[in-house]
C-alpha cells in the first residue's frame, strides 16, 4: 500500500486533517438539526478543528459566549463572521449610503463603520474570533477608478485603526462578477493593491478559492503572488458552489501547495453540499478526506 493510501486510511477513522477545515452549521443540520452547539460537538467528533458562523454578529449574547466556551473547551478555532457588509451601496468606494442619490457623506459612513467596528470587536471577544470579513460596497460609477480606490483605502485604514489594538483582522474577500456583479472588490490582484496602500495587519485579504477560479482562474500562480497579503482561504468548486471532487479545481494539489508554502490557517468550507440527506453530509466529509490525503 502507498504511503498515501496508508494516510488516507489512517484519516478516514476520524482523526483530524492536515488542514484547519472549518464547516458551517448548515453542513450538519441532517444529522444534529438547528442546534449550534451540538453542530460544533459534530464538527469535531468528524475530525474539524475551526467553524465559520458568517451571522454571528445578529446572534444573541448568551449564544456568542456559549459558543465561545464550546470552542474553547474543543480546543477549536472559530473562524470569519461578517463584521461589515454593503452589496447595494457605493459606500466604501463613493461615500455614499445611497446609490441613487449623488450626496456624499464621509462623516456620516466614518460614524457608521465606527459603531460597526466597535459591535465587531466585542462579538470578536465573546468567541475568540481573529478574523472578520468585510465588504467594500459597489463600485461608483459616477467616480473615476483612481478615485474610488482612494476611498476605500482611507475608509479600510480609519478602520483598522481600530481594530489593530485588539488583534483582529479584518480580511478583505474579491467576489466574482457572476454572482455579485457591480461590486468594488472583484480580485485577489485589486484587493493586494489595496492591502498595501492601506498597510496594516489588521487588513488582510481572504481568498476564496471558488470566486477567483471564476473570475481569474491560474490559483496557484496568483496564490503565489498576493501570499504576504494572504491570511485566509475559503473553499469551493466550480461550478456549483460544492464540496471539493465536484467540480473543475484540483483542490488535492492546491491544498498541498498552500500547506508546503506554510500554511496552517483556517480552510473555511464556504459552499454547499452535491448530495442530500444524511448521506450527503457524509459524503462530504469523505471529499475532505480525499483531497487532504497528501503526504505532509
Amino acid at each position: 500500500m502507498t504511503a498515501n493510501a496508508d494516510a488516507h486510511k489512517k484519516k478516514a477513522k476520524g482523526d483530524t486533517f492536515n488542514h484547519l477545515y472549518a464547516p458551517n452549521y448548515r453542513h450538519f443540520r441532517q444529522h444534529v438539526g438547528e442546534d449550534q452547539l451540538d453542530a460544533i460537538q459534530f464538527m469535531y467528533d468528524h475530525g474539524f478543528r475551526g467553524i465559520e458562523d458568517n451571522g454571528m454578529m445578529g446572534r444573541e449574547v448568551d449564544l456568542q459566549k456559549r459558543i465561545g466556551k464550546k470552542l474553547e473547551d474543543l480546543g477549536m478555532t472559530m473562524g470569519v463572521f461578517v463584521a461589515y457588509k454593503d452589496f447595494r451601496h457605493p459606500t466604501l468606494s463613493g461615500n455614499r449610503l445611497d446609490r441613487d442619490k449623488r450626496d456624499r457623506d464621509p462623516k456620516a459612513l466614518r460614524e457608521i463603520l465606527k459603531a460597526e467596528m466597535e459591535k465587531t470587536i466585542e462579538c470578536a471577544k465573546r468567541v475568540n474570533a481573529k478574523w472578520v470579513t468585510v465588504v467594500p460596497g459597489c463600485e461608483d460609477p459616477s467616480l473615476e477608478p483612481e478615485y474610488q480606490f482612494q476611498n476605500v483605502v482611507d475608509n479600510l485604514k480609519y478602520m483598522a485603526e481600530m481594530l489593530e489594538p485588539h488583534g483582529i483582522v479584518m480580511v478583505l474577500e474579491p467576489l466574482n462578477h457572476m454572482n455579485h456583479p457591480g461590486l468594488f472588490l472583484k480580485r485577489i490582484p485589486q484587493a493586494y493593491a489595496v492591502c498595501k496602500a492601506v498597510g496594516s495587519p489588521s487588513c488582510k485579504i481572504l481568498n476564496d478559492l471558488y470566486h477567483q477560479q471564476i473570475t481569474e482562474g491560474n490559483l496557484i500562480n496568483n496564490i503565489d503572488r498576493a501570499w504576504d497579503e494572504t491570511v485566509y482561504f475559503q473553499i469551493g468548486d466550480v461550478p456549483g458552489r460544492r464540496e471539493p471532487t465536484t467540480g473543475e479545481i484540483n483542490y488535492k494539489n492546491v491544498f498541498k501547495h498552500i500547506y508546503d508554502k506554510g500554511y496552517r490557517g483556517i480552510m473555511g468550507m464556504e459552499h454547499g453540499i452535491s448530495q442530500p440527506g444524511k448521506a450527503g453530509e457524509m459524503r462530504l466529509i469523505e471529499a475532505y478526506r480525499e483531497v487532504d490525503a497528501f503526504e505532509v
